[in-house]
């Protein structure tokens, strides 16, 4: 297949679902699954466990629908898990069907139960089996290989997290080109629905883009504007139309998943029972339950929530829309609280001396269709949310002209995105000095002369550090590297120039070099609780290593199936036709059929004890050997049919 050096798609890859889209000449499409039709990809994967070792991933659709039935290996909202700490992830595990355990470094890790024992995975991996299926989808849209990608992550995700969806877009065989924020996402994507519907304001815009997704919430502020002036040389009258991110705030651990949980936890207290009295097949079949009644309370004035029980009994009980935002108010204002922080630091951006009037609010995700959020949004706003564009698809469909713009296939719009979270290294005491803050454009760079405390000190530690607060305990670490061999110098001589650099990914580098001695040292940022390095090597050179053995083993398993479809198949026109079978005939096919499914019983049980060769040989030998069985069949059939008139 080949693969076009120009080619970039755009990937959402939701909380809930996930979507990939592509701009060409026709414009941003999000690309369907040719199955069934459907742009949004459940961002839900089943580890089936191999004979000898090894999963069988199932992704999507079908591992949704199976999810109550096979809870304990059945794996949603990762996106929550991705390059945290078990410690930040413990509000979660109670809420999960599936095993939570710590993994090296104190990071995340689910746990697959497989015929050798338990085994851990990370987040990351299971990301990039979703991934990896939407890379399948392009593929069989567009007909050629798809190499690389923009990705989009939420506005508020910190470093580790987008180190994180980096090292799953990498296990996925793509090459994530840009990680871009998915307000900012949403932004392009209704820039270009303005054009399209022809009411382009020609002034400068602020639009404040409202992301509530499943799991994580963002809110962001931008300017949108067009330059007078064409660019030098190309007689474009059109000029450019520059994105320009003035604010973000947000909350990663905030999104439709909290308001299942808040449905189900009021189911259990309606049917005067408790969480811990549900198996995890009972829960996933509520929450499934829950998140059904919360999509139809957007249109409706009530609905049920209703499930069977694995002791026999229906748990059951009805919830009006009046009840349900009741439920949810705190939550809502949640989202409130941080558009007024997102406010205030544009207002500041801005240097005005009062809060701007925003222009227009574009709804982003699934959430943002519950009646009650978009009535406070308006109100809070003062102007009406703009739903002209899918909320649903409007991040894949922005990161789709992220990617064609990154392509050269787009001109005319640039976009300036903003890091997070302040940045800085830790000083004398325990203290933050902050070097680049929140809300800064990137790229970015930005340098800091420090000194010693310590009279004769030859190493200086730089401990970096990623937060709003002042002291380190109540940052994230980020990493820590020594400048070693300065010369002995008394406390406050050493000159230690620290210089941060963040590039468009929000990739972070830190360099520092002592002036006196020229001593140097520098490291990229590798969160803590991210994949190292070293991990995602290994599992990509374990792809790579253990590729013929899996391929192998994926062709057994394909034969263990066919095998066993011609076995039933044969063995039940055999004993239907027993009477018509000369004897000599039946038991040639009564042997093949005992070989070939000693062969399946045995690659069963491992697949390394099998010839797939020798495999592949029986089953067609029993297949030519049946050709006479078959005519039988249809003779009979043909017979018993009732004469047409």
């Amino acid at each position: 297949m080949p693969a076009p050096d120009n080619l970039i798609v755009g990937i959402d890859l939701g909380t809930t679902n996930s979507l990939v889209a592509v701009c060409d000449e026709r414009g941003p499409r999000a690309l369907p699954d040719p199955a069934n039709g459907s742009v949004l990809l459940p961002s839900v994967v089943r580890l089936e466990p191999l004979a000898g070792g090894g999963f069988r991933p199932v992704v999507g659709e079908d591992a949704k629908r199976l999810a109550p039935d096979y809870p304990a290996s059945t794996f949603s909202s990762v996106k929550r898990l991705m390059g945290r700490s078990i410690d930040d992830a413990a509000g979660d595990i109670p809420y999960l069907p599936y095993r939570i355990a710590r993994g090296d470094q104190d990071t995340v890790r689910v746990v697959v139960e497989t015929p050798t024992g338990p085994r851990l995975v990370s987040p990351q991996e299971i990301s990039a089996h979703v991934l990896r299926a939407l890379k399948e989808r392009a593929e069989t849209a567009l007909g050629v290989e798809v190499r690389r990608a923009v990705v989009t992550v939420p506005a508020y995700f910190d470093d580790a997290q987008r180190q994180a969806t980096r090292d799953a877009g990498r296990l996925a065989g793509l090459e994530v080109v840009r990680i871009i924020n998915e307000p900012t996402a949403a932004a392009l994507a209704y820039g270009l629905g303005l054009e399209r519907e022809s009411v382009r304001n020609t002034g400068p815009q602020l639009v404040a883009v409202y992301d509530l997704g499943g799991g994580t919430f963002d809110i962001s502020i931008l300017k949108l504007s067009d330059s007078a002036a064409a660019p030098a040389g190309t007689g474009d009258s059109a000029g450019t139309r520059f994105f320009q991110v003035l604010s973000t705030a947000g909350d990663t651990h905030l999104g439709g998943d909290d308001v299942d949980r808040v449905l189900v936890d009021f189911a259990l207290g309606r049917a005067d029972r408790t969480r811990d009295r549900l198996s995890p097949g009972d829960l996933g079949r509520l929450t499934a339950a829950a998140e059904s009644a919360k999509r139809l309370l957007s249109d409706a004035d009530a609905a049920d929530i209703s499930t069977a029980l694995d002791d026999g009994s229906e748990l059951a009980c009805s919830i009006s829309r009046a009840e349900f935002e009741q439920l949810i108010a705190a939550w809502v204002e949640r989202t409130i609280a941080c558009c007024r922080r997102a406010i205030t630091d544009a207002t500041r951006r801005l240097n005005a001396a009062q809060a701007p009037a925003v222009d227009s609010v574009v709804m982003v995700g699934g959430s943002s269709r519950i009646p009650l959020v978009r009535r406070r949004v308006a109100e809070f706003f003062g102007v009406e949310p703009y739903t002209a564009i899918d909320p649903d698809q409007v991040v894949a469909l922005g990161a789709s002209v992220q990617a064609s713009i990154l392509s050269g296939a787009t001109r005319g719009q640039l976009l300036l995105d903003v890091i997070p979270l302040s940045l800085g290294v830790e000083t004398v005491g325990g203290a933050v000095a902050k070097l680049i803050m929140r809300n800064s454009t990137v790229p970015t760079r930005a340098t800091e002369m420090f000194s010693t405390s310590v009279d004769g000190q030859t190493s200086i530690k730089i401990h970096i550090l990623q937060g709003e607060r002042e002291m380190v305990d109540d940052c994230r670490s980020l990493g820590v590297f020594h400048v070693r061999g300065i010369p002995p110098m008394p406390a406050g001589i050493p000159q230690l120039q620290v210089e941060f650099l963040v590039d468009s990914n929000g990739v972070l580098s830190v360099s520092a070099v002592e002036k006196r001695s020229g001593r140097r040292a520098a490291v990229q940022v590798i969160p803590n609780h991210g994949l190292t390095r070293d991990e995602v090597e290994r599992i990509e050179r374990e792809s790579v290593v253990h590729a013929r053995e899996d391929m192998q083993r994926h062709r057994v398993v394909d034969l263990i199936v066919n095998c066993k479809l011609d076995l039933k198949w044969i063995g039940e026109r055999l004993e239907r036709l027993k009477d018509q079978v000369e004897p000599a005939y039946g038991q040639r096919l009564r042997g093949g059929m005992a070989a070939l499914s000693a062969m399946v019983q045995a690659a069963e049980a491992d697949w390394r004890a099998v010839d797939a060769n020798l495999m592949h040989e029986l089953k067609e030998q029993l297949d030519r050997e049946s050709i006479r069985l078959q005519e039988l069949s249809i003779a009979e059939s043909l017979r018993s049919e009732p004469p047409r008139r």
